[in-house]
């Protein structure tokens, strides 16, 4: 891993340094705050590149959607927590986030779908007796 110095102003006597997995750790917790995401397959590094360039910070995101969320709407929320997150916890400018939707997870339908489902079998029931 590799360590980020954040340049620091003539009012300050010091440096700040940031290890790369520090910033990886904000991305994360950012992207997991965003309601419809699971977490990736561990075995990919999370997920999570990110890239430090004069004009900012380039991040990586490959996430897992779960259904019935609008994905457009999905991304640009991790877009916004990601950018947000980095730049209030480190003062890096966040340049570019880009997400790349991985896969939609059908599995967990959406809770009114499961209630609707579960409704009509107890009406169903009802009506045989």
């Amino acid at each position: 891993m590799s360590n980020i110095k954040l340049t620091s102003n003539e009012k300050e006597k010091g440096k700040v340094v940031y290890n790369v997995g520090i910033l990886r750790n904000i991305v994360a917790l950012a992207v997991a705050e965003v309601e419809g995401t699971l977490p990736t397959d561990q075995n990919k590094k999370s997920g999570i590149s990110l890239y430090i360039e004069k004009e900012g910070v380039y991040v990586d995101v490959s996430v897992v959607v779960k259904y019935g969320y609008n994905v457009p709407e999905l991304a640009y929320r991790i877009q916004q927590s990601v950018k947000q997150s980095v730049e209030n916890m480190t003062h890096f400018k966040v340049a570019e986030v880009d997400v790349h939707i991985l896969d939609v997870v059908f599995r967990d339908a959406a809770p009114a779908e499961k209630e609707a489902e579960e409704h009509e079998e107890t009406d169903e029931h009802e009506e045989e007796q």
